[in-house]
């Protein structure tokens, strides 16, 4: 079971962090040449899409995390300094993208629905900031995963 906790968790983690990598680098600059009418409607169509992804992804990191805590580690006593680190950047990052979902990203509907480009413009500024600080976490996130077993304390 522990192999198909970690083989999910790595795959959640890929659609997640990966699909927030595809949006900053390189959605975001191949939308600037669209008007912004037709740029504001792409990304609700992206994100309405992407962000049930991202709902299923944390809720199998969730589970799969702390399946691999409590079953495989032991607890967090068993667990080495990279899994504490995950641990909360994994919070954190479940943090910003509820706020994001339930702050901007439902204001920005809001605003598309009344055809308030310029109120959904800002409100695409702030997904875009916190997209960004995700994807830092997440990225961080992956490496220390990916590295943290070969750490010497």
């Amino acid at each position: 079971m522990s192999a198909l906790a970690i083989a999910l968790h790595a795959l959640a983690s890929t659609v997640w962090v990966g699909g927030m990598f595809l949006a900053y680098v390189v959605l975001r600059p191949s939308f600037g040449a669209l008007a912004a009418s037709d740029r504001l409607a792409l990304w609700q169509r992206v994100f309405e899409r992407f962000f049930k992804w991202v709902i299923a992804a944390i809720a199998v990191l969730l589970v799969s995390g702390y399946w691999l805590l409590f079953v495989t580690y032991g607890g967090f006593g068993g667990a080495g300094v990279h899994i504490h680190i995950m641990h909360l950047t994994g919070w954190l990052m479940f943090l910003l993208f509820f706020h994001l979902f339930f702050v901007p990203w439902k204001r920005y509907q809001r605003a598309l629905a009344a055809n308030d480009n310029a109120g959904a413009g800002r409100w695409l500024g702030q997904i875009r900031l916190i997209v960004a600080v995700n994807l830092a976490l997440g990225l961080a996130t992956a490496a220390i995963g990916a590295s943290g077993r070969f750490w010497y304390f």
